[in-house]
């Protein structure tokens, strides 16, 4: 029996649709938009098809994963490097997946059903599905998931094409300002996301880490200020965790 405050949809089809209409209504539609209008510039600028734009969006699914392979291949990086440089910035994704396939299974889910969330996966679609996904009835939730992953791609996709077809005329400064409303967004909706002590620890000394590595052009900055940020901000939770029950 559902809960009363559960939202609960007549059909598959109407919670899909209803995952469009908030994805569409969200406040990643018009960050989403920017920014890859300015991915769509940033390859027409290194000489990419728009088709190739496309399917890289479709496949890649990433903003910060779409911008190295785009300025690697442009710059004439080796393509094993490539790769392996996407497949590190997707690891980020990993912890996302597991926190948010618990919320789409049910008895009856399949696991193939839950192939196509599991890739659809990005940091706008978690943050939109963590904070929706709990108010939607249980059998509702995976239709309710793709419809939000298929609008965010959609609008994705179509951006990137309008940004690729405006590149001759569209400003470099624009296109940087652009690309910097994805980060910016997703640090904004993190630092509201983080409640506890531990949240705001690993938060702060990331962006420290992250900054200092990156100035000091330290490779794989992203990964060395992940590790050691999110390991010192576990270690002083830790330590004030103990001291609070030494106290007791």
């Amino acid at each position: 029996m559902l809960m009363p405050d559960l939202r609960s949809f007549p059909t598959s089809s109407a919670a899909f649709l209803g995952g469009v209409k908030r994805a569409l209504t969200s406040v990643f539609f018009p960050v989403m938009a920017g920014t890859y209008i300015g991915l769509g510039a940033l390859a027409h600028d290194y000489g990419l098809s728009a088709w190739w734009l496309t399917a890289s969006t479709l496949f890649v699914w990433a903003g910060p994963a779409q911008v190295i392979l785009i300025s690697g291949i442009g710059t004439g990086s080796a393509l094993i490097e490539v790769a392996i440089a996407v497949s590190l910035s997707g690891i980020r994704l990993f912890p996302m997946v597991v926190a948010l396939l618990p919320l789409l299974r049910t008895r009856a889910t399949r696991t193939i059903d839950l192939v196509l969330p599991a890739h659809f996966t990005s940091v706008s679609m978690w943050i939109e599905s963590l904070h929706t996904l709990p108010g939607i009835a249980a059998e509702n939730r995976l239709a309710y998931c793709n419809g939000l992953s298929v609008a965010y791609i959609s609008v994705a996709a179509t951006s990137g094409l309008v940004g690729f077809f405006l590149a001759a005329g569209l400003p470099p400064l624009f296109a940087a300002a652009l690309l910097f409303i994805t980060p910016l967004s997703f640090l904004i909706s993190t630092a509201r996301s983080a409640v506890t002590l531990l949240d705001r620890v690993a938060l702060g000394l990331g962006i420290v880490f992250g900054s200092s590595l990156a100035a000091l052009n330290v490779e794989f900055d992203l990964m060395w200020s992940g590790v050691g940020g999110g390991t010192l901000a576990y270690v002083v939770h830790r330590v004030l965790k103990a001291r609070g029950e030494a106290r007791v």
